[in-house]
């Protein structure tokens, strides 16, 4: 009997201490927050609607909206023309009233009009621009006087073989001629150069040297036609700006009438050059050297403007520029006689004009 009451203690002690062992040991409480996921199902449009279904359209509220600073700008397809219209107006005026030094009442102004349009992408750059003006000067006690009469038409179209090369195989066209006829003041009566008297066409082809953001073209023309067109009859008679004049008996009269145009046949440099030196001051140099192969090889006619562009604001600016025309064609001091021979055949000089002007200038 003890010995069974032993057996049973050990045996109860045994399941005690199992039964201790067993319970698990506590841990810390989880925290974490679990947020709720939504998982919604595909929306399909009803196509039977139950009765007393009613759809209605959500209220759409501005109350929080606000104005922008800036005009909204959609997406434009980029072009790869450049485009420039310019119209410049100067005018000057003097008057006197009881003025003790003297002076003469006068009133001049000019009006200038400038296109381009000029087109490059890649491998090809088509430059083309006009270029219109007329000045006039009203002074009192004798009649109008023309001061500036351009018209001047040019084409460049040019071609490169990659993207990186500076130079390009160009094609050039060039046109000028003017507006009114010209006087040697104060004779009145026998103009000395008319509309396409002159006029001058350059056509030719050869290299030429752009370099990237410069405004900068060099054009080197090994084959270049120029055409002189002189389409009034009584210049071409006389022979004006290098056209054959016409031939006259003992007595004056005509016998074979002057030529209304002559072509050459020569080489063409022409340099072009626009640069900002300092804030609101603008250069633009132009130059244009011919000689012909086969008349006067190594006399060069000169055609070179030089213009500085002061700018007061985006409306107004003044201009100081010179002009400066060497022509062996164009002669000075010629004398003709009564029956049309020629006594003396003159000589050429060199041409300059130098303008100063203050004015309106706008862009549209």
């Amino acid at each position: 009997m003890t010995r069974r009451l032993v057996l049973f203690g050990l045996l109860l002690y045994s399941s005690y201490a199992y039964l201790q062992d067993s319970i698990p040991a506590q841990t810390a409480i989880d925290t974490t927050k679990i947020d709720t996921i939504v998982i919604r199902a595909t929306q399909y449009k009803v196509k039977a609607v139950p009765r007393g279904v009613r759809f209605i359209n959500p209220v759409i509220s501005f109350n929080q909206t606000k104005v922008l600073l800036e005009p909204y700008k959609p997406f434009k397809i980029p072009s790869f023309w450049t485009k420039k219209n310019e119209l410049g107006l100067n005018i000057n005026q003097v008057a006197f009233v009881n003025w003790n030094a003297g002076g003469e009442n006068a009133v001049s102004g000019t009006t200038s009009l400038e296109f381009v349009r000029n087109y490059k992408f890649r491998h090809i750059k088509w430059n083309n621009e006009l270029i219109l003006k007329f000045g006039i000067n009203a002074q009192e006690g004798r009649e109008v006087r023309k001061t500036e009469d351009v018209i001047r038409l040019t084409s460049t179209f040019g071609y490169r073989k990659d993207t990186l090369n500076k130079w390009y195989y160009t094609i050039n066209t060039r046109f000028n001629t003017q507006f009114a006829d010209g006087f040697n003041y104060p004779d009145t009566d026998n103009p000395i150069s008319r509309f396409m008297a002159p006029g001058y066409l350059y056509f030719g082809g050869g290299p030429s040297f752009v370099p990237d953001g410069k405004n900068f073209i060099l054009y080197l023309s090994p084959t270049t036609f120029k055409s002189t067109f002189v389409l009034d009859q009584t210049l071409a008679n006389q022979g004006a700006f290098g056209v054959r004049r016409a031939e006259y008996d003992s007595e004056g009269n005509i016998i074979r009438e002057g030529n209304k145009k002559f072509i050459e046949f020569g080489v063409l440099v022409t340099n072009t050059w626009e640069k900002e030196i300092t804030t609101n001051i603008i250069m633009k140099h132009r130059l244009g050297l011919f000689t012909d192969y086969i008349r006067r090889f190594g006399n060069i006619d000169v055609d070179w403007e030089l213009n500085f562009t002061f700018k007061v604001n985006s409306l107004f600016e003044a201009n100081l520029g010179t002009h400066v025309i060497y022509d062996d064609d164009i002669r000075f001091d010629q004398v003709i006689s009564d029956t049309g021979n020629i006594i003396d055949p003159g000589v050429p000089k060199i041409q300059f004009r130098q303008v100063l002007a203050i004015g309106l200038a706008y862009n549209f």
